[in-house]
């Protein structure tokens, strides 16, 4: 019973029909088979082309009538559609692989594979840790049949990123990619939480915050306690802090100026994950950390425009961003909130003032500065007379509660409080992360990473230190207040302060007072002169020194030259103040005037010294100093070395002419900020890179004003060839922003090529986004014929950056 003509196909034509559709041949599987028709596979499913898995065919021979009759001596039985007229007919033209290929009945016969056996098979992988197996079957499944269900693909993505390896995280990332682009339907929610989690943990941040950024697309919105942890694992490094505050500004975004209608229940999911003051917490804690500070002011003034209300504990942090920022007034606003705040602890009051005492020095407003500090030692004073101080240290001393910082009511963290929270303890698995709906384990582990943050925020204060409860300033403030009074020429002001400060914080002896060490360090560092008017300022005061100082000064002014007016003098002056002089210093003198041919002069000084009847070891005080020194008591003559040489030198005007352009760039006053910041250049003062990021994120507020950010960027190259200013991420990435939001695609390669070279990270994704969001269809279509060389310049600089980002 031979087929009819219309339901076989031409040999050519089937030949042709089968090259072109199979993609891929795969060996067959046992059980897993089907004989068809390829011309019934591709009129009945248009989409069965890719379900063929192996096509296996012999040669045409061309088979006479009667062959039909011949018997087979092969095992297997050429078999037809029943509906053809085939049945149980055997041909020596049919082959073990089960195709066939024949002049007479024209039919070509393929292997099929069941999409749900390989769907079976990833699972059963998975679930046996045979990873390359799971994306092998995961990959033919994509050819076969795209994407997997939605069970499946959770399952891939959950058991490849549960490994902590990089390259299967990267995988789960690729997975998650593709179904987002082709079916975000079948993407779970809680899947991609554990992903993100999990990519954060293991220092992926960039990868973890697009998963974020891909929930948040798709509406499968995250609530607040989950990616609050995400956001703490992130903010273990410079990268994921800058990425961080990224994200909380994007998602602080859709809640801005109360676009979001609580009253509706619709919006219910989304009003779960809209950022709250813990969230704000934790970035603001880790832009301070590793110095993205303009962020963090950018996501401080993002915070009443979505109705959050910063925490006590947040006032300090707003301070310390404040401080590096330059913003004094801002710290003075805020110090009666700090003053009257409750359950504030001691270190974040310590915190807050530090902030203040390192304004005042930046600044240079050093009469608040003093004022501080000597309100500081006299309640330190006060607080050491005060019996009631010295009941309430026994009673804490007897209660085991001695100096315990504040701490909120919450849930009970198991293990010892003073133990530090380990980042790379054990990840629950994905079933028990599924069952917490609550996510509050996630919070917790959220706050323990806070905390590590705030401990290592403590230990970059250096001018506050606490004691029994009280405030002290630091040798380290004494020195930065010393060397500005020297640096400014107000030696009158210093040893007033000096004074006072030795009289509130009485040392145990002359010799370790703070004028003491103040003139000892002068004196190493050379500045003979400051240590002589000091000196006179101390005897003037009626302050006593002891003969040490003379001594040390003498000596000093014996190894220059031309000083022989000082030394009498400095010698006229120690006699009248009863000061004996040790042998040492005698004999430097009577040198140094031997020296210098006056011999009258050093026969005089040996015969006083003779007449004093003074020994070698009478000099006790001398003795005493040297002991101190090595014993660390003259802390503060080290300190003080140490920063004058260092060489670090604060120009005050600038960051007084810095607060007057930010404040008309906050207040979009941009005219003003211009005419403010050519004042400046005409008095002297070069802008540095805070200068030009107060104007530059005022021009991308402000919209269309690409040019003048262009001529900004012109003076930022000229000034950063010459040495005058250095680069930050954050000024960079503003200006990157800008140029690729306005489409000057020539000077934005010029950004990313300056980045790349200081080795500064730059989200891709974002500017991919941005791109697709305003530029989707430039310079689509083929290049003009006619074309300036300008025009040719800018069509190379887009097309340039599109490759960049990974469009072509």
């Amino acid at each position: 019973f031979p087929p009819t003509q219309s339901s076989v196909l031409p040999p050519p034509f089937a030949e042709s029909v089968v090259q072109d559709r199979i993609d891929l041949i795969y060996p067959p599987m046992a059980g897993n088979t089907q004989m068809l028709r390829v011309a019934r596979i591709f009129t009945a499913r248009p989409r069965s082309g890719h379900a063929v898995s192996a096509l296996i065919a012999s040669p045409r021979p061309c088979i006479a009538p009667h062959s039909l009759d011949h018997k087979c001596h092969d095992t297997t039985k050429c078999t037809g559609d029943k509906d053809m007229g085939f049945s149980n007919l055997k041909s020596h033209a049919v082959t073990r692989g089960g195709a066939c290929f024949s002049t007479a009945t024209e039919t070509v016969l393929v292997q099929a594979r069941d999409s749900s056996l390989l769907a079976s098979e990833i699972e059963n992988a998975i679930d046996q840790q045979r990873f390359d197996d799971a994306w092998r079957a995961y990959d033919k499944h994509l050819h076969m049949d795209g994407l997997p269900r939605k069970s499946v693909l959770s399952k891939l993505i959950t058991g490849f990123a549960a490994t902590f390896e990089a390259h299967r995280l990267n995988q789960s990332y690729d997975v998650v990619d593709r179904a987002f682009q082709a079916r975000p339907e079948l993407l779970e929610k809680e899947a991609l939480i554990y992903l993100s989690l999990l990519l954060a943990r293991c220092a992926l941040p960039d990868l973890a915050v697009n998963v974020v950024r891909k929930l948040v697309k798709i509406e499968a919105y995250p609530p607040v306690a989950a990616w609050s942890a995400i956001i703490a694992y992130m903010c273990q490094t410079a990268t994921g802090s800058f990425l961080a505050a990224d994200m909380v500004m994007e998602i602080g975004y859709l809640f801005q100026n109360n676009r979001v209608d609580p009253r509706k229940k619709s919006n219910r999911p989304l009003l779960a994950m809209k950022p709250n003051s813990f969230i704000f917490s934790i970035v603001l804690t880790a832009s301070l950390l590793f110095g993205t500070t303009k962020k963090a002011e950018q996501l401080l003034e993002l915070m009443p425009r979505i109705g959050v209300k910063p925490e006590a504990s947040l006032l300090v942090v707003m301070a310390r961003i404040y401080e590096k920022n330059g913003h004094k007034d801002e710290i003075q606003k805020l110090k009666r909130h700090v003053d009257e705040a409750c359950g504030l602890s001691e270190s974040e009051f310590r915190q807050y003032y530090d902030c203040l005492l390192s304004c005042h020095l930046k600044f240079g407003d050093l009469d608040s500065a003093v004022d501080m500090v000597l309100d500081m030692l006299k309640k330190g004073n006060n607080a050491k007379r005060s019996l009631e101080a010295a009941k309430a240290v026994l009673e804490a001393v007897e209660s085991n509660k001695l100096y315990l910082p504040y701490e909120k009511k919450g849930p009970e963290i198991s293990g010892s409080p003073n133990k530090p929270v380990s980042t790379d303890r054990q990840m629950q698995n994905y079933s028990s992360f599924f069952k917490d709906k609550s996510f509050a384990r996630l919070e917790l582990e959220a706050r323990e990473l806070h905390k590590l943050l705030s401990d290592k925020l403590q230990e970059q204060v250096g001018l506050v230190k606490s004691e029994h409860g009280v405030l002290h300033p630091t040798e380290t403030m004494y020195a930065k207040l010393v060397k500005a009074f020297l640096e400014a020429d107000k030696i009158s002001a210093l040893a007033s302060f000096l004074v006072k400060a030795s009289k509130e914080d009485s040392p145990v002896s002359v010799e370790s007072s703070f004028v003491v060490q103040v003139i000892n360090a002068c004196i190493s560092l050379g500045l003979l002169e400051q240590a002589h008017d000091l000196l006179d300022e101390m005897r003037f005061s009626g302050v006593r020194v002891g003969s040490s100082i003379y001594s040390s000064l003498l000596k000093a002014y014996c190894k220059e030259e031309n000083h022989e007016d000082d030394i009498t003098a400095l010698l006229k002056d120690a006699q009248q103040a009863g000061i004996q002089l040790d042998s040492s210093c005698y004999e430097d003198l009577i040198q140094s005037r031997a020296h210098h041919n006056n011999t009258t002069g050093a026969l005089h000084l040996f015969k006083e010294m003779k007449s004093s009847n003074i020994q070698k070891s009478v000099n006790r005080e001398f003795e005493m100093l040297v002991q101190s020194c090595d014993n660390n008591e003259a802390a503060l003559t080290a300190k003080l070395v140490e920063e004058v040489k260092s060489g670090h030198t604060v120009n005050h005007a600038i960051h007084d002419w810095n607060n007057v352009i930010h404040f008309f760039c906050k207040k979009r006053l941009m005219h003003d900020a211009h005419k403010a910041l050519s004042k400046m250049r005409v008095l002297g003062h070069t802008p540095n890179a805070q200068t030009f990021h107060s104007l530059v994120t005022a021009y991308a507020a402000v919209g269309g004003k690409y040019v003048e950010v262009t001529d900004l960027w012109g003076e930022m190259k000229v000034l950063a060839n010459s040495n005058s200013m250095k680069f930050d991420q954050e000024l960079l990435d503003s200006l990157l922003y800008c140029f690729v939001r306005g489409g000057f695609f020539l000077r934005a390669m010029e950004v990313i090529e300056l980045m790349e070279k200081c080795e500064m990270f730059i989200d891709k994704y974002k500017y991919k986004s941005l791109w697709l969001k305003y530029h989707r269809t430039l310079y689509k279509g083929k290049a003009p014929k006619v074309q300036t060389e300008a025009q040719l310049i800018r069509r190379e600089a887009a097309l340039h950056f599109k490759r960049w980002i990974g469009l072509t």
